[in-house]
């Protein structure tokens, strides 16, 4: 365990033990990050990767103890931000809604359609400042261009766009829900990006998700239906191209943030700054110390 240490440009990873235990990474270090949302999912790992400081978060912490509704987004973000990081690589697990996403194959999305409860772990504002951040695009189309660039380059089965579906989870869909979401088009389901997508958004950090498909959703019934060891299976399958990807990618990065995602707030604060609770500035400092 160490003191949290904060530096600036990081880039930051959000997945499973596969990603935090890639070769060539450097310098770790777990460090706590207390925040006014209360506990992270875990600790952070820090270190240096492909030439860059990176900041690793196991989404359901270590030994995979949180639920999706569980997960402490705004703790997650707020942290994220603490500690420097102004870009977030997203692996994550999905079931595919259309016959051609197989699974193994990994979809850039570029949409979310939400089908969650969790409006209020969704947002960093609120206790006397209301933000109203532009959602239309919700993914950084800069970094996931640049990720859809390294999958050309590592010869990965992947898809260039794609609606995520976010359920609330824990249980699966039910076959009605399956096929409503197929006959509607959307490409792959989940349980935990959108939660991450609006908190990032807010913290002005570049956001995108490298959805990795481990089964058919159950409105495939040419397939067998999804069970907890055929994820298991493709999620180890994936974990070596989630590396490959991730590696490829980093030293592509700029240097220093600039796209529109990482001046998100700059319009999107409605509370007059003569009224803003002076407890609520000092817990959301990291996230409004420019606006200061």
């Amino acid at each position: 365990m160490s003191k949290l240490k904060s530096a600036s440009h990081r880039v930051g990873i959000i997945g499973g033990s596969g990603l935090y235990h890639i070769d060539g990474l450097t310098d770790t270090r777990w460090v706590k990050v207390p925040t006014p949302f209360g506990p992270a999912s875990d600790d952070f790992l820090t270190g240096r990767l492909a030439g860059r400081d990176v900041v690793f978060l196991p989404r359901h912490g270590r030994g995979h103890r949180l639920l999706p509704s569980e997960l402490p987004h705004r703790a997650n973000l707020w942290a994220m931000k603490k500690l420097g990081v102004a870009w977030i690589l997203s692996i994550s697990a999905v079931g595919s809604l259309q016959k051609k996403y197989r699974p193994r194959d990994i979809v850039f999305i570029d949409q979310f359609l939400d089908r969650t409860k969790q409006s209020l772990n969704h947002t960093l504002f609120g206790r006397g400042i209301v933000a109203h951040v532009s959602f239309a695009q919700p993914i950084a189309n800069e970094l996931r261009a640049l990720l859809v660039a390294s999958a050309k380059r590592l010869k990965l089965r992947h898809h260039d766009g794609g609606t995520y579906v976010c359920m609330e989870g824990p249980a699966f869909s039910t076959r009605a829900e399956s096929l409503a979401n197929h006959a509607a088009g959307h490409q792959v389901i989940g349980m935990t990006n959108l939660g991450e997508a609006k908190c990032a958004r807010e913290a002005e950090i570049a956001y995108a998700t490298a959805a990795m498909v481990t089964d058919y959703d159950c409105w495939n019934e040419d397939e067998e239906h999804v069970s907890l060891e055929m994820i298991i299976a493709n999620l180890n399958a994936n974990a070596s191209a989630a590396r490959d990807l991730v590696l490829d990618v980093l030293p592509t990065l700029p240097a220093a943030p600039g796209w529109p995602c990482h001046s998100a707030l700059a319009t999107a604060i409605l509370t007059d700054r003569k009224v803003w609770p002076a407890k609520t500035i000092r817990d959301l400092k990291p996230i409004l110390a420019k606006y200061l």
